[in-house]
């Protein structure tokens, strides 16, 4: 019979006619140009030659398969030799089809080969033109021709294959991607690609034990420590729409225990949703079968790991293992999308008794609770935390600040002196690209990291009052302007001050000139009162000018993980919340700037440190624009720190019979919404 309709083998028809004009496809037919006219003949014959096989029969029958593994506890070297044998049974079954062909077609293997290399050919025309269509039909030219595709050739047909997407497996008798990745590695190695689509092959026929069996098979074997998240994901996906929480858990602690597999926040909220559903975070629920001997057991009164300030190792239902389970999610997530928040709230719906929520059919969350909620009811609503105090209306559950740790705050202070090193090396090499003196760059270098180390000695040893706030000059004078304006930078020292704050102001050397350059062929000259102003700051010690060579933002971060020892003398110079002197509640020394730090963030701190940092330390402003005079005093108006984190965490309420309440932020929400998450009294 036909291979396809006509319109699916015209395209394929077109693509070999195309690869065959090409001058380095004519090279593999240099030497008789008459094979490439049967080769083609043959290839595009609509009609089969010989009758159509699947690609099992390419591989070992499974009963023999199954007969070599039913001694679970056999060796690893056993499990090996049983896979390695797979190997040689489907060459020889391609070997022997070919053959078959041969035969009945009259090609000689030469010519065979060349239809091989052709296909492979195709492969790459396919690619480059972002076209999967005619690798349906070659694929089926590849089995009944008993051809032995490269490696690279078979990923080639996956990376085409695969750019038609996701498709209705209802209405697809046939996965011709996972076809293609069962031949890979039924010849080669297999890769951590061709597990992935097969695992999402098997989920998507329902095949969970089959999908975990070769799993299992792939994480004992030298592809375990490459395993990803996309290879194990669809499979926990499958278990918990099919309500195997067991099963699903079990998956999800080896997805967890797995170095190469980070679970992001769908999967997480998923995951968590599917238990909730089935009512095993219930107060008289059943415990989940397995879930001990994965190390969630009854409350020990210990930390929750994350964000969480209550909990401990975990409980085999209840709502120690809701606890767990989030801690668990805040280790490895900052935020979630509201995607994942409505998935959260519908999976905690249908599994609890205590609520009067249904499932949502919208596509946004209700708006923000502002009133507090009932102790026996569940919470699962979008909430506002109060900016000022950091309490959740819904629940009376009161947010911390978690700021860096001592050891985190020792690792930025020490990275920023490697980095002064390594600024100052590429700032001379941008020198030299531009043709301008770099001698000695090496000492230069060695010298920016000595004078930030000498800064750093002076903060920790200098005499009087701590500073509580670091102003970075350069960004609030050049702010709004095209030029330095340093009747804004007196306006800002000016504002601080009457808050109570100690200012310490962070300002290139370049800019206290009465004359530099701004950039080519811009030079800005400085007033007399503005040098005056300038000069005072620094003779009052309110201002560290830093030398040519050297790069101010390193100055001022460094300075908001200063530990002041002297100054400070074992004080603590945080503000606390709803302070009489109306200051802004927060840890000290604060910095007063808009820098985005792009250049610096991966190299301080990983993602939920510098987030804590920004948080707790960085305080964003806006000058009201001037009507007439630059120089006039403008409102100015701050963006303050947090009072709260801006991470997933857990907190206890007094007379909440130890329930903790979850706070997550929510990407798209405003910066004090959060989703709440509290189980009913």
């Amino acid at each position: 019979g036909e291979y396809y309709d006509e319109g699916e083998f015209a395209s394929f028809k077109d693509a070999v006619e195309a690869i065959i004009s090409k001058r380095n496809v004519m090279r593999d037919f240099r030497k008789n140009e008459e094979d490439l006219i049967v080769v083609k003949k043959h290839l595009l014959d609509n009609q089969r030659t010989l009758p159509q096989w699947g690609i099992a029969e390419f591989l070992p029958p499974k009963e023999s398969a199954s007969n070599n593994n039913n001694n679970e506890g056999g060796s690893s070297s056993s499990k090996k030799e049983d896979a390695d044998a797979v190997v040689p049974y489907a060459k020889q079954k391609l070997r022997q089809r070919s053959e078959t062909y041969l035969h009945r077609t009259g090609l000689t293997p030469h010519q065979h080969k060349l239809a091989t290399i052709l296909l492979a050919h195709l492969a790459d025309h396919c690619a480059k033109n972002s076209s999967p269509g005619p690798l349906h039909v070659a694929w089926e030219k590849v089995l009944e021709a008993g051809c032995t595709p490269l490696s690279r050739t078979l990923s080639t047909y996956l990376y085409v294959l695969g750019l038609e997407g996701e498709k209705d497996d209802a209405c697809e008798e046939r996965d011709i991607v996972a076809e293609v990745a069962t031949l890979h590695d039924a010849l080669y190695e297999p890769t951590e690609k061709t597990t992935t689509l097969l695992i999402k092959s098997l989920v998507s026929r329902g095949d969970a034990a089959g999908a975990e069996s070769l799993l299992s098979t792939i994480a004992d074997g030298p592809l375990g420590e490459t395993l990803r998240h996309r290879t194990t994901s669809p499979l926990l996906q499958l278990y918990c729409a099919k309500g195997e929480i067991g099963s699903a858990l079990r998956l999800y602690h080896k997805m967890r225990t797995t170095s190469r597999v980070k679970m992001d926040a769908g999967t997480y909220a998923d995951f968590i949703a599917a238990v909730a559903e089935h009512g095993y975070f219930g107060k008289d629920s059943e415990c989940i079968v397995g879930a001990e001997d994965l190390g969630y057991y009854n409350n020990q009164g210990e930390e929750v790991g994350g964000g969480s300030s209550v909990g401990g190792a975990g409980g085999a239902c209840g709502a120690e293992l809701m606890d767990a389970l989030i801690a668990e999610m805040a280790e490895d997530v900052l935020d979630i999308e509201e995607a994942s928040a409505r998935v959260l709230r519908d999976g905690f719906a249908k599994g609890c008794e205590e609520t009067t929520l249904s499932a949502t059919t919208t596509t946004t969350m209700e708006p923000a609770v502002t009133s507090l909620l009932d102790e026996g009811t569940l919470v699962a609503h979008r909430v506002a935390i109060d900016n000022t105090t950091a309490r959740c209306p819904a629940t009376d559950a009161t947010l911390r600040l978690i700021t860096i740790e001592d050891s985190q705050r020792k690792h930025v202070h020490d990275t920023l002196l490697v980095m002064a090193r390594e600024k100052s090396i590429e700032y001379t090499a941008r020198l030299a690209a531009k043709g301008r003196s770099t001698a000695d760059n090496a000492e230069k270098a060695e010298q920016a990291t000595r004078i930030l180390t000498e800064f750093s000695e002076w903060l920790d040893s200098r005499d009087g009052e701590p500073y509580t706030t670091i102003v970075d000059g350069a960004n609030i004078a050049y702010y709004g302007w095209g030029r330095v304006n340093v009747h804004q930078l007196m306006h800002m020292v000016d504002a601080l001050e009457k808050q109570g704050e100690n200012v310490l102001v962070v300002f290139p050397k370049k800019y206290t000139w009465k004359k530099f350059h701004l950039r080519k062929g811009v030079v800005q000259v400085l007033k007399e009162e503005e040098l005056e102003f300038l000069e005072g700051l620094e003779e009052k010690g309110k201002m560290y000018v830093v030398p040519p060579m050297c790069l101010d933002d390193l100055y001022w971060m460094l300075a908001s993980v200063s530990n002041q020892t002297k100054s400070a003398n074992g004080r603590t110079i945080h503000v606390p919340k709803n302070n009489t002197q109306g200051r802004f509640p927060g840890p000290r020394p604060m910095v007063i700037s808009n820098d985005k730090m792009r250049d610096h963030k991966m190299d301080l701190l990983d993602e939920r440190a510098f987030r804590r940092w920004c948080c707790s330390h960085i305080v964003n402003y806006d000058f009201e624009e001037f009507i007439e005079d630059h120089t006039e005093e403008r409102a100015i108006h701050f963006r303050a720190a947090d009072v709260f984190s801006d991470e997933i965490q857990g907190n206890a309420v007094d007379g909440g019979g130890g329930r903790t309440v979850w706070h997550f932020p929510v990407s798209e929400w405003d910066g004090n919404e959060r989703f709440c998450l509290r189980l009913p009294a």
